[in-house]
């Protein structure tokens, strides 16, 4: 990547580390008021001596339509906490810093009293540098006439710079977050470009898939999305993924019921409920011309602060992790999807459910393409 420009925004405000020492400065008493202002707003208790050291965020593709759709949500606390500061780091290419630098007024003109300082940039060194969380939204997309082969050979040069600045310059404990496509074998290849920070730190988004799977058991039953939860998708990030719901419950009128039993018609749930998930990307396109956004942010705010707060007792998400030591059979050093649950930022596998014959066929589909994905990508890798 070519670079060229960096600036760094330094919001009027500093944090004091107890609230009942002698002196504050302007700025620190400003900051309280601020604070102090806005919990009352939002019914939170107004305690800023509790706040802790800001965490350091990179979004990539800063620039774009799912970065401009989720840095609010960040910035404002929703993803790290209500009472954690934020330091982010904004990543895009030097054509896009004139886009970017908007971004950053915008984000400016939210007042918002945790985002501590904006650091926009085109330079890796800069935006990688103490990371504790990188969100890799920005990746090349498939143009018209492009082959798979050359799309992926294109990622996989984004992808090994990006792990490999990760290795050099992010704290090993960096939580990574791959959202660019194809969000399953570039999350791999950054993981292979970064020896020195621990596999388990690495994992895609397939939360969007799960929410979207969650969402039209919720539509079907006549219920909201928190009467749902223990989808699973299994696999790929793409049209071959397995949206599961042999595990699902259904909250009903206060019963708890199997996906199956709330709903009543296995045709739908084997044919069109899956195909209207795997598809349902491209139905967004067709519709508004463009991408999923607001939905993707919305996943990425969930995957993120889950493996932040941890998971609901009882409860499993979908996410893509390394798949070597899992116990359903699929190949090991991929990324898939699989059911996890999350304890002190630490995923784990959720084991031993029981897998039918159709449900099998559907896992092995998924797998043999994110094999031929990764062979053709570690090809292009070098490794």
């Amino acid at each position: 990547m070519k670079t060229t420009t960096t600036w760094i925004l330094k919001l009027p405000f500093s944090y004091c580390k107890c609230r009942n020492q002698k002196s504050l400065n302007t700025s620190d008493l400003w900051l309280e008021r601020q604070v102090g202002e806005t919990e009352k707003r939002e019914g939170r208790p107004a305690c800023l001596g509790s706040m802790a050291e800001p965490v350091r965020v990179l979004v990539t593709g800063a620039a774009g339509q799912i970065a401009y759709s989720l840095l609010f949500s960040i910035a404002k606390g929703d993803v790290f906490g209500q009472d954690q500061p934020i330091i982010l780091l904004l990543l895009d290419i030097t054509p896009m810093l004139p886009v970017l630098e908007g971004v950053v007024m915008e984000l400016q003109d939210c007042a918002l009293p945790l985002l501590k300082e904006i650091i926009p940039t085109d330079k890796e060194e800069v935006a990688f540098k103490d990371l504790d969380a990188a969100i890799l939204v920005g990746s090349m997309p498939r143009k018209e006439g492009m082959e798979r082969k050359d799309l992926l050979k294109a990622n996989v040069a984004i992808f090994k710079s990006q792990g490999a600045a990760l290795d050099k310059y992010a704290k090993k404990t960096v939580k990574v977050l791959v959202v660019g496509n194809p969000a399953n074998t570039n999350c791999l290849i950054a993981a292979k470009s970064a020896p020195s920070i621990p596999k388990e730190n690495f994992s895609c988004l397939t939360r969007l898939d799960h929410n979207r799977a969650r969402s039209q058991v919720a539509m079907r039953c006549g219920v909201p999305a928190t009467q749902v939860k223990n989808v699973i998708i299994w696999g790929n990030h793409s049209s071959t993924q397995y949206p599961d719901v042999h595990h699902c419950k259904v909250n009903m009128s206060g019963s708890e019921l199997t996906c199956f039993d709330a709903i009543k018609d296995d045709d739908w749930l084997k044919g069109d409920f899956i195909t209207t998930v795997q598809q349902r990307g491209a139905a967004v396109i067709k519709a508004r011309k463009l991408s999923s956004a607001m939905s993707a942010a919305k996943a990425i705010c969930d995957h993120m602060r889950d493996i932040w707060s941890g998971t609901h007792e009882g409860e499993f998400i979908s996410m893509g992790v390394y798949s070597t030591g899992n116990s359903y059979g699929v190949p090991e050093d991929l990324i898939y999807s699989f059911p996890v649950q999350i304890q002190n930022k630490t995923w784990k596998i959720v084991d031993s459910l029981p897998i039918n014959d159709f449900s099998k066929s559907k896992m092995d589909a998924t797998a043999a393409e994110l094999v031929e994905e990764r062979d053709t990508a570690v090809a292009f890798l070098g490794v």
